[in-house]
């Protein structure tokens, strides 16, 4: 009887605090359709896109925790970079290599880097997402946590679709209203995606406009080609504590390679130019408990910074570049 009464409790109090969520998020979406049009998008446009907008608690839920974010690099590394990964991003390769390659000739970014990128964002474009973009924007624009900038990311996919370059009626995708077969979010649709196939329209499911709107946006943040991105190593003791990033946000304390070498216990060059300036990461620290201070350790270069403009995460961009690494391997 306690048990039933229990969840009859549970049952009350969630129902009550959806109905009372539902309830401000109608209130929210009223002053925000005002704001809305007073940012150049149409009434029309506005309620197409709008109508059937909803409050998604689990966007809420999957905002507050995020796998990379919890496990230890070597677990998130491995579980991306699999060689079934490697074998279904060649198959793919192999059917489109025309495109590819003239992508990668066009835009000077290495097939093996977009293969690597979209590869860990959507398994090669079969796990895009299902959620209503929309909704999810506007969930997260209605929640405090993060408003101010999925507000402006709710903003410019309205610009976009008043201005008709996408369509709105396609737009499934993460959680976090990121789209396509390299999860753009709208702010990178509007500044680097591009209709390549010449179809008036950009679509970001489709091989020819993705690729080389991924390709875009990593040449135009000044992606450099055949240059390193990251190098693991064993630190010594003596490293001071400040040269040590455990953050995404910026990597701090940068030096050339050559004056970190008295650092690494049995450096070795690997033909990587000693001038290079490179900063180090220990991405498990401060995240993953009882992890080592020192290990696992990783100099990274300015492509690498690069990657984490695509994704503020350090197991991320090692990753990428891991997969990046398997590729050239293999092709």
């Amino acid at each position: 009887m306690k048990i039933i009464r229990y969840f009859f409790i549970l049952f009350f109090f969630t129902s009550n605090s959806l109905e009372a969520s539902n309830n401000e998020f109608n209130n929210w979406l009223k002053s925000f359709k005002k704001f809305a049009l007073n940012s150049k998008i149409s009434e029309n446009t506005f309620d197409k896109v709008m109508i059937n907008v909803e409050f998604l608690p689990k966007v809420i839920e999957y905002d507050r925790y995020q796998p990379e974010f919890y496990e230890d690099t070597y677990t998130y590394i491995k579980k991306r970079t699999s060689k079934k990964k490697v074998e279904k991003g060649i198959k793919l390769y192999e059917k489109n290599l025309d495109l590819i390659n003239s992508v990668e000739k066009k835009f000077l970014v290495e097939k093996e880097l977009l293969l690597a990128l979209m590869g860990i964002e959507t398994n090669f474009g079969t796990y895009l997402g299902k959620m209503d973009i929309i909704s999810s924007l506007a969930t997260l624009s209605f929640d405090k946590r993060r408003s101010d900038f999925f507000t402006k990311e709710l903003i410019t996919i309205l610009q976009l679709i008043e201005l008709d370059i996408i369509d709105y009626k396609i737009l499934y995708g993460s959680w976090a209203g990121a789209f396509g077969n390299f999860q753009f979010m709208p702010s990178t649709i509007k500044k680097y995606a591009i209709d390549f196939n010449n179809d008036n329209k950009i679509e970001l499911k489709n091989l020819e406009d993705s690729f080389a709107s991924a390709a875009n946006y990593i040449n135009r943040i000044g992606w450099k080609k055949d240059q390193p991105c990251y190098l693991k190593v064993n630190l010594s003791d003596n490293i001071p504590n400040k040269y040590l990033n455990t953050s995404a946000k910026k990597i701090k304390n940068k030096k050339s390679l050559k004056y970190f070498k008295k650092y690494i216990e049995n450096f070795e060059n690997n033909s990587i130019n000693e001038g290079l300036i490179v900063g180090i990461i220990t991405p498990d620290k401060d995240i993953i408990p009882d992890s080592e201070n020192l290990e696992p350790a990783y100099l990274v270069f300015s492509n690498y910074e690069l990657i984490l403009k695509w994704n503020r995460s350090l197991r991320f961009a090692l990753a990428v570049c891991k997969l990046k690494n398997k590729f050239e391997n293999e092709l």
